[in-house]
């Protein structure tokens, strides 16, 4: 494995920008840790773009897009890994997908040393007046921040069992810091797809496996 993170930011609709912007966090703490970060974004990601990075194996694979049981997409939902074509791909790798469905099946069969996913739909709500600035949606922040917590805490060195957990506390607290506030009925209603999302969360494989240092 090389001292290198692949990740993919399609940005070609409202979901897939916000990842992409959510992604700058681990980018930027990849980037101090003197990681070699191979950024797909925007039409940069691409199948063939994908294949001839995961060749050179990276230490750690984040995928940021659509996608079902059988593929995760890319720019313009494009397939970038599909089961039964090239899910070998992944093989050996760490991967954090925060694509729909894609833990059902494809993580499952793709033989990565640790495939973290959704065995469902991830959801995330938004506020439309911030799409400029996403980084400042309070709204988008309670799904994303977990998320990110999971990618910063594999960065930083700790294990995938770890990374989940620090993941999952987080998303308790965000639950509770709602259902305790005199926060707004709207948010009080987000707790069910907040808690959707961590309960799908899940991790084939490895539970002990580590970003090389």
């Amino acid at each position: 494995m090389s001292r290198a993170i692949l990740l993919t930011r399609p940005e070609h609709d409202d979901t897939t920008h916000y990842l992409s912007n959510w992604s700058i966090e681990f980018i930027d703490l990849a980037e101090k840790r003197n990681f070699n970060v191979y950024d797909l974004k925007g039409k940069k990601a691409i199948r063939k773009q994908v294949e001839g990075h995961l060749s050179s194996n990276p230490s750690l694979v984040i995928f940021n897009g659509h996608g079902d049981v059988n593929v995760i997409c890319g720019y313009l939902n494009e397939p970038l890994i599909i089961l039964g074509k090239n899910e070998g791909y992944l093989k050996s790798k760490i991967v954090y997908a925060r694509s729909c469905k894609s833990a059902e099946e494809l993580g499952r069969k793709s033989q990565a040393l640790a495939y973290i996913g959704y065995k469902e739909d991830f959801i995330f709500f938004y506020e439309p007046k911030k799409i400029t600035k996403p980084l400042t949606d309070e709204t988008a922040k309670m799904f994303l921040e977990p998320t990110n917590k999971l990618v910063t805490s594999l960065i930083k060195g700790n294990t995938v069992a770890e990374s989940q957990k620090r993941s999952r506390e987080l998303y308790i607290r965000t639950i509770k810091g709602i259902l305790s506030s005199e926060t707004s009925n709207e948010n009080t209603s987000l707790v069910k797809y907040i808690w959707w999302n961590l309960k799908n969360q899940t991790v084939i494989g490895s539970e002990n496996a580590k970003v090389e240092d």
